[in-house]
């Protein structure tokens, strides 16, 4: 069924709002000429011109209809091994995807709490066989380790960024993160892939405090502090390479400041108020350059994107070029939209002719691609391939009206019921310009 506009479950009584809001008058740009021009922002007014349509509506998920490649594993956050070009890599013969995994007995919500990566081999592209755990027991850094990619070298080797999440042998979780990174070859037979002769790990990035919000900044009235998803990007028209990932703008709550360009245009803070918890919001997707040899070097440069009092949480964010512009992707949770949005789970895209800087969002509002109303968490970890095939994976389907705290309130075997943790069936799209449209449903597991 079509949808114009999405419903607005989310309104504030404006009686109530004008007790607990900022208001956003028209100030001279002067006040602003310190901002760094080259970070976008993406504003509330941005996700306000948010249409829900079947251009953007993924087709619905039939889980019973699937089939899972680790028959004793979950599987969310995946991707594939990539040249240095970000195309899918062949490696005699072999296609390899690396995933998130933990053993069925974890409840679905607590598995990011003992996640690791796991990987998989095919030679036609469809079919995957588990090659289990990337890394041995204590090889890794961090508790647990979280998303990120994987990039065959120019001398042949694996080269795989992570996330090194909490810290190694903790007896209390923690949830510090940091950009991590390991090499090793690549071992083949007609039958299996494997990684041998891995190098040292080594923590590459950690956030700064100027750019991106550390830890110790964070307050107890923000519920979310990233510094992860690490994807390597070599940029096609300088030969420069980076790696971005998701962040937080830095400084403590109270320190953060306001600015009207968070918000939209003048004519839109004419009449728009933005909630006070608002100024919690504070995603960002970041960007550090290469500096060294062997890519275990990386400076910190100003974030890509900020999406402060609009999300806090912008995932797993890649980017293709195609033609002559850069396609910067991120996909988040309804969940982290600030008061007063209301936008859904899905992935959304950015456009501009330079990787910095100029950016606008794909469909005007950002939105590339939304679960369907009838199944809002059905898939999730959107990542887009340079043909616009988009992967996913299977998330929580058949909820009725339970959002995804609700869900987490459901008993254990509700949830593993619900929860799907495979592979979903790839879509595809088309790119043109600044405008996305979903093309057709592929297979399940395809990733070309």
């Amino acid at each position: 069924m079509k949808r114009n506009k999405i419903k607005k479950s989310k309104s504030i009584i404006a009686a109530i709002i004008g007790l607990f809001t900022i208001f956003t008058p028209i100030v001279s740009s002067s006040v602003f000429a310190q901002e760094n021009t080259d970070t976008f922002n993406w504003t509330r007014e941005n996700v306000s011109n948010l249409m829900i349509n079947d251009h953007n509506t993924a087709p619905e998920i039939n889980k019973d209809e699937l089939v899972e490649i680790s028959s004793d594993s979950y599987i969310w956050d995946t991707w594939h091994l990539q040249d240095l070009n970000g195309h899918p890599a062949v490696v005699n013969g072999y296609k390899i995807i690396f995933a998130l995994s933990v053993p069925k007995d974890v409840l679905p919500g607590k598995r990011h709490d003992t996640a690791e990566i796991h990987y998989f081999y095919s030679k036609d592209g469809k079919s995957w066989v588990s090659g289990g755990p990337v890394f041995k027991d204590g090889e890794a850094l961090g508790s647990r380790q979280w998303a990120g990619s994987s990039i065959v070298t120019r001398d042949g080797k694996l080269q795989i960024f992570y996330t090194a999440t909490g810290q190694n042998n903790e007896t209390q979780l923690s949830y510090d993160q940091r950009i991590a990174t390991a090499t090793a070859d690549i071992r083949t037979t007609n039958t299996s892939v494997a990684f041998t002769n891995w190098s040292e790990h080594e923590i590459i990035l950690e956030p700064d405090g100027e750019y991106y919000q550390t830890k110790e900044q964070t307050g107890h009235e923000e519920s979310s502090y990233a510094f992860r998803d690490p994807y390597f990007f070599q940029d096609p028209k300088t030969g420069e390479e980076y790696l971005l990932f998701e962040a937080n703008s830095a400084g403590k709550l109270e320190d953060r400041p306001f600015k009207h360009e968070y918000i939209g245009s003048e004519e839109f803070r004419r009449n728009h108020v933005s909630p006070e918890g608002s100024k919690a919001f504070n995603g960002s997707i970041g960007i550090a350059k290469a500096s060294g040899e062997g890519l275990a070097k990386f400076k910190l440069l100003p974030p890509l994107l900020e999406a402060n009092y609009v999300n806090d949480e912008l995932e797993r964010p890649s980017v293709i070029v195609k033609g002559n512009n850069y396609y910067l992707f991120t996909k988040t949770h309804t969940e982290k939209f600030a008061s007063g949005l209301d936008a859904p789970e899905g992935l959304y895209g950015f456009t501009s002719d330079s990787l910095f800087g100029g950016y606008k969002p794909l469909n005007k509002s950002g939105l590339v691609i939304a679960n369907p109303m009838e199944n809002p968490y059905q898939a999730y970890s959107w990542m887009v391939m340079p043909n616009g095939t988009v992967i996913s994976f299977v998330n929580y389907v058949n909820v009725d009206d339970k959002d995804i705290h609700e869900i987490g309130e459901q008993s254990p075997e509700y949830q593993k019921e619900h929860f799907g943790g495979m592979l979903a069936p790839s879509i595809k799209i088309s790119i043109t310009r600044d405008e996305t449209k979903i093309l057709h449903e592929k297979k399940q597991g395809v990733f070309k």
